[in-house]
């Protein structure tokens, strides 16, 4: 028997969590978190909220960024788990077909009319990378399409399909691939006619700055594709799963039809990773057209037992305490309540989104005291007034939030679905009254403003 004792291993060196990371993992993490004042130390959790270790209570706003869809610790996830350790599956012979991932897979595509087969991976990078080499396999071609601004992976296929410079810069050269803006079908029309095009990846929501596609945008785009020989592929990671208060975010409009669909996140139930992508039998087909080509394309870990049992329990939780319905009333309400203040505060510009996906942006104000300000602010670095509100909600409302990508005035919301109005109230009350104080030009507020100013100098 081995000695390893991971709950005695826990109590004697959790507390080093932080310095354990600057020392072995990413240093700049805890060095982030320290400066903005989120080196909290979180005991356990459970549905949408976080506890530390004098049992404070944490509105978790965030979810794992869309992975904690149904909560935190589920039950049923959790017994499932338990059952298939317990069952001690024959798992990852690669020389069988094991029951689990078939009835996944039946299981997802009946929440995917037109969709016919699955790829299972492990991430929605994976994901992500399955459509783009399915796509450019199927229809002969190499470049993909991508918005402006858009967000679908950090691998290299996926970064090549990320509309953020930052998170590019330093990793050229990457795949051939071109953006355009979101909306626009004019520029997806110039760069279909140009030939060499396999498809067009888009969120139906960017996850950054949480901007939907403009109404008929998608539908519209399949049938340009289409009529150009290329492909519609829709990612789903982070909008999928209920989220947008419809199963899938593109189903919201009808004759979307994608070609090609990105799962991953919430289908995991926050427990084991796994990526998912949907697509038409002729592209299945074409990929593994012969049996010398069954392991054209696969993952070590893909659809193993674990991850198979989370995501049978996770569209089990959510159709049988219709979750989907939840995150569109919740979301509803959540976003008439934060929409009524746009009047009453000069810096809240707009409150948009779907269902549970829900941003928040600041702008410029009118009057001469807080224009002054805000422009002091901007000078030193964009995103720093959404940084001061995310703080406070953490350090005093113990509600944690984020800024929806860097250099952005806005606040996303992404909680998971389980929450209702108690919730929606208390992040509401929070919001007034942070708002209240940065309308007024003066405390707390503003004074962590001007330590981010410093700190952001000291950063350059």
């Amino acid at each position: 028997m081995s000695d390893f004792d991971l709950t005695e291993l826990l109590a004697e060196r959790g507390a080093e969590r932080y310095e354990l990371h600057a020392r072995h993992l990413n240093h700049q993490q805890p060095r982030m978190l320290r400066t903005i004042g989120f080196d909290k130390v979180y005991e356990r959790a459970e549905g949408a909220r976080l506890f530390d270790a004098e049992g404070n209570d944490y509105l978790d706003m965030l979810a794992g960024f869309g992975v904690m869809g149904i909560g935190r610790h589920h039950p049923v996830v959790r017994q499932a788990l338990h059952d298939v350790l317990e069952a001690q599956l024959a798992d990852l012979t690669r020389f069988d077909c094991p029951p689990l991932p078939g009835l996944l897979a039946e299981r997802l595509l009946a929440h995917a009319p037109g969709m016919d087969r699955v790829y299972f991976g492990n991430s929605g990078t994976e994901a992500v990378e399955t459509a783009l080499k399915f796509a450019r396999y199927a229809t002969g071609r190499p470049r993909i399409l991508y918005c402006d601004h858009a967000f679908h992976g950090l691998t290299t296929g996926s970064l090549s399909v990320n509309g953020e410079a930052a998170f590019r810069r330093g990793f050229d050269p990457l795949l051939p691939d071109t953006a355009v803006p979101l909306g626009d079908l004019d520029a997806l029309e110039r760069e279909l006619k140009k030939g060499e095009v396999a498809g067009l990846i888009v969120e139906p929501i960017q996850g950054k700055g949480v901007h939907p596609a403009p109404p008929g945008y998608l539908a519209a785009a399949r049938e340009l594709l289409h009529r150009h020989g290329a492909l519609l592929i829709v990612d789903e990671v982070q909008t999928g799963l209920g989220r947008t208060g419809d199963f899938f975010a593109y189903q919201h409009e009808e004759d979307v039809r994608p070609d090609l669909v990105c799962v991953a996140k919430a289908l995991s139930g926050g427990y084991v990773p796994i990526g998912a992508t949907m697509g038409k039998e002729w592209i299945f087909k074409k990929i593994y057209s012969s049996m010398d080509r069954v392991q054209v394309h696969s993952a070590s870990f893909g659809a193993n037992a674990q991850a198979m049992a989370a995501g049978l329990a996770t569209l089990s939780v959510l159709e049988n305490e219709d979750l989907t319905a939840k995150a569109r009333r919740t979301g509803e309400l959540l976003r008439d309540r934060l929409g009524a203040l746009v009047g009453d505060y000069e810096m809240l510009h707009e409150v948009r989104g779907r269902g549970l996906m829900i941003g928040i942006e600041f702008g410029r104000p009118k009057s001469l005291k807080l224009r002054g300000r805000w422009t002091m602010l901007q000078a030193a670095r964009r995103g720093l007034f959404a940084q001061m509100v995310v703080v406070p909600l953490l350090q005093r409302h113990r509600i944690l939030t984020q800024v929806s990508g860097d250099e952005l005035e806005v606040i996303k919301l992404t909680p998971p679905l389980v929450i209702g109005e108690p919730e929606a109230d208390r992040f509401v009350r929070a919001f007034k009254e942070i708002m209240d104080e940065a309308h007024d030009g003066g405390g707390l507020m503003w004074e962590f403003g001007r330590n981010l100013i410093k700190q952001a100098a000291a950063n350059r």
